[in-house]
């Protein structure tokens, strides 16, 4: 079998990011499964960055900890992160800039490659050092340089003929001089097999699930980690016709897509906890007045700015239970990039035919991971999909109004919507309480009424989304839990685990609210023993589930440091459970 994880270091500013991505590409086009992440420091250039990509001829799902190959544009990343390189690594450097003595490494091999010597001989920046360190790397495990050189092309013939020139040049400098030095010492090849995948990122495929949805108005300050959502709104804005704002700030922000969305678009915003801290009157705003509005919000660590290019998945109960009172919401929290894909499409169904604030909760390891699927799985996920806007007026509808009434009292809790404009459909919204026409009233019977109309629309919406999903056998002696991202690292271990014989299994809860403890339950009054996964402090998920169905978990593993949970930890404590 081949697994490969390759890695690269240095400072922000020489290209980690663009070479990293070049990787996934080459592992991606000779047939294997991927995912690559990276670290970052909140800094514009300096700091320590790695970039990993993992390729595998067996479907992977997350990162792992051993580095197979890893190129070290400074001295700070060999320090940094030589205890992940397994015994069989390389370490590609330049020897003019990084000093390593022969004797710091016993099993791993030093692959000294001139770096910046390369870059001037074909005449390049020396920032493209990085360039040659892809083509170095690809000349390890696979021994035609076509398939770098075809990618160089697809990513820089917009930029002209010279840049394209310049890049496969000085890659192709990195790959010779491999070859010429190093050929056969690595000990693992990858042989090609036919591409039938698709490399993208957790954040590109909530945009595409947007944009399918009909999203037409996005609202977004920048924030990590949902910068690339509006990038990719804004690179496909003039073809879908979408507006794309950047605007002051978050309370800008909602209040704009509040707008929007009350005009008649579907409507989008995006943040991190921080922006979402500022939108939380705005969300309040949305459910008072019953407008339809998805937001996306990307968890990173806290309080405050905390670890701005970190992950975390401490913003749960936050969204919970964001802006005064009570109100209903709906709480989606996928977990791949297809869930981020699809859920993000439901959403905005979701969000029209109830009336009400959809959040799809998502967090930087799943936003800026990228991962092969098959295209397959995207197409069927779009062909099931159809446009519900629930209760629009249409202008005969509309027309047809002698006294139009926005918050009518219906059985099922949701009032016919008009847009404005609509002759015959002209209504009063506001963050007060309101009685049927809009208008303002503090009388008792119309509060509980009002109250009890919003909360009418929980029953249906039960019935419209995914509360768990089971993966592995239903008998197992072990049931993991968790919810978003952790279903990445958990199916990896589950597939380690599976090798040496263990069995466990894995309940991801996909809806936190409402949530759906009649469907949830079962699964944990079944289990044999339970190990809940999350990554916060308190136990959020834990406490939520204990809050709804009285069920503990009898085991917990927790994580806080900004990092993704690993498949080696979770291998590691199911053993020790089993």
């Amino acid at each position: 079998m081949v697994d490969i994880q390759w890695a690269i270091g240095g400072e922000a500013g020489y290209g980690i990011m663009t070479t990293g991505a070049m990787m996934g590409k080459i592992f991606t086009r000779l047939g294997l499964s991927v995912f690559d992440y990276v670290e970052y420091p909140s800094l514009i250039r300096g700091g320590h960055n790695v970039y990993y990509v993992r390729g595998s001829d067996e479907t992977i799902y997350s990162q792992k900890i051993p580095v197979d190959i890893l190129v070290a544009l400074n001295r700070n990343t060999i320090d940094e992160q030589k205890d992940e390189l397994t015994p069989h690594a390389v370490i590609i450097y330049d020897p003019a800039t990084v000093k390593v003595e022969p004797t710091e490494f016993t099993t791993q091999q030093l692959f000294p490659v001139p770096l910046l010597e390369i870059t001037k001989q074909v005449g390049a920046d020396k920032l493209m050092i990085n360039t040659v360190a892809v083509g170095a790397s690809l000349a390890l495990f696979y021994p035609d340089f076509a398939v770098l050189d075809q990618i160089m092309r697809d990513a820089f013939s917009k930029k002209g003929e010279e840049v394209v020139k310049e890049n496969i040049e000085t890659s192709k400098g990195g790959f010779d001089y491999v070859r010429e030095h190093y050929a056969g010492k690595f000990p693992l090849t990858v042989t090609k097999k036919p591409q039938d995948m698709l490399f993208i990122g957790g954040a590109e495929a909530v945009t595409l699930g947007a944009i399918k949805a009909g999203v037409k108005f996005a609202a977004i300050y920048p924030m990590t980690p949902v910068n690339t959502i509006m990038t990719t709104l804004v690179a496909n804005a003039l073809q879908y016709s979408i507006i794309v704002k950047e605007p002051e700030d978050e309370i800008a922000g909602i209040n704009m897509a509040i707008g929007a969305a009350f005009a008649g678009v579907r409507s989008l915003a995006a943040t991190s906890g921080g922006g979402f801290s500022l939108m939380v009157e705005g969300l309040g705003l949305a459910a008072q007045t019953e407008t339809p509005l998805v937001i996306v919000e990307g968890m990173r660590p806290g309080p405050s700015t905390g670890m701005p290019t970190w992950t975390s998945q401490g913003d749960l109960r936050f969204v919970l239970h964001a802006s005064q009172d009570d109100f209903p919401r709906i709480v989606l929290a996928p977990g791949d990039i297809i869930e981020a894909f699809s859920y993000t499409m439901h959403a905005f169904n979701l969000a029209e035919k109830y009336q009400m604030p959809v959040i799809v909760l998502v967090d930087k390891y799943l936003m800026e991971g990228r991962a092969t699927v098959k295209t397959q799985e995207l197409q069927a996920k779009s062909e099931w999909f159809r446009v519900d806007r629930g209760k629009v007026l249409t202008d005969e509808q509309a027309a047809a109004e002698t006294d139009y009434l926005r918050y009518k009292l219906t059985d099922d809790g949701i009032s016919p919507r008009s847009i404005p404009g609509q002759k015959g459909g002209i209504g009063l919204s506001g963050s007060d309480e309101h009685d049927e026409h809009g208008l303002y009233n503090e009388e008792a019977n119309m509060r509980i009424a009002m109250m009890e109309k919003r909360y009418k629309k929980v029953a249906m919406i039960k019935d419209e989304v995914s509360a768990c999903d089971l993966y592995g056998p239903k008998d197992a002696p072990l049931t993991i839990v968790g919810f978003g991202s952790t279903k990445l690292t958990v199916l990896e271990a589950m597939n380690w685990l599976t090798k040496e014989g263990i069995q466990v299994n894995f309940l991801k809860i996909n809806t936190l609210y409402p949530f759906l403890s009649d469907k949830i339950a079962p699964f944990i009054q079944n289990a044999k023993q339970t190990l809940i996964i999350e990554g916060n402090y308190e136990g959020q998920l834990e406490g939520l589930i204990r809050q709804h169905t009285l069920l503990p978990m009898q085991h917990r593993m927790r994580k806080y440091d900004g990092r993704p949970f690993y498949p080696e930890e979770i291998v590691a404590e199911a053993k020790k459970l089993l």
